[in-house]
This record gives structure tokens, C-alpha cells and sequence, in this order.
């Protein structure tokens, strides 16, 4: 990949990342100075926990199924980008996606 285009994409990811950062940060902090309960406080971060779960499960899974979408493409021998090949990415997304919600409906 050209050093042009990896240079602006980290840095918007960098400011990004940096920028949700900032507001969960200022979220935990206005909920400190406000006289919230504890149980509220205790509810919000929970909250977050199994969010930050939930998100790094779909990210776990979508990547893997990607990874046997490709894998599949290789296998078959595939070198050019054909609806065939877009047809086994899609498949495979959309199947990563009905494993994350078969899991989470689970838990």
C-alpha cells in the first residue's frame, strides 16, 4: 500500500480513537461530579463492560469468518474479483453476523 494513503487513514483513526476517548471521559467524569447513586455509577460501567464484550465478540467473529470467506477464495483459485468472489465475502460477512447474534441471544 502506497505510504500516502496509509498516513491520513491512521491518523484519522488516531484522531478518532482519541476522540471518543475524550467523551467517555468526560461522560465518567460529569457522572462523578453529579450525586448520582452508586448503583447508577455501578449500572453505567457495567454497562460499558459488556459493550466493549459485545464489540470486541463481533469484531472476533466477522474477522474470522472473513478469514474462511478468503480462505475459500484461495482454495478455489480465484485471482481476480468476479461476483463469485464478492458473492463468498458477502456470504461470509452475513454469516459471521447470524453466529454473532445465534451467541448473543445465548448469553
Amino acid at each position: 500500500m502506497d505510504v500516502h494513503v496509509v498516513i491520513p487513514l491512521a491518523l484519522f483513526a488516531c484522531v478518532t480513537y482519541v476522540l471518543k476517548a475524550v467523551m467517555d471521559a468526560a461522560l465518567r467524569y460529569r457522572l462523578l461530579r453529579a450525586a448520582v447513586s452508586s448503583d447508577v455509577l455501578r449500572a453505567v460501567l457495567e454497562g460499558e463492560d459488556h459493550q466493549r464484550k459485545v464489540v470486541a465478540l463481533r469484531w472476533g467473529i466477522l474477522s474470522s469468518s472473513l478469514a474462511l470467506g478468503f480462505g475459500l477464495i484461495a482454495l478455489l483459485g480465484w485471482n481476480e474479483i468476479s461476483p463469485g468472489v464478492v458473492a463468498i465475502l458477502a456470504a461470509a460477512i452475513g454469516l459471521g453476523n447470524l453466529v454473532l447474534f445465534a451467541v448473543i441471544r445465548r448469553l
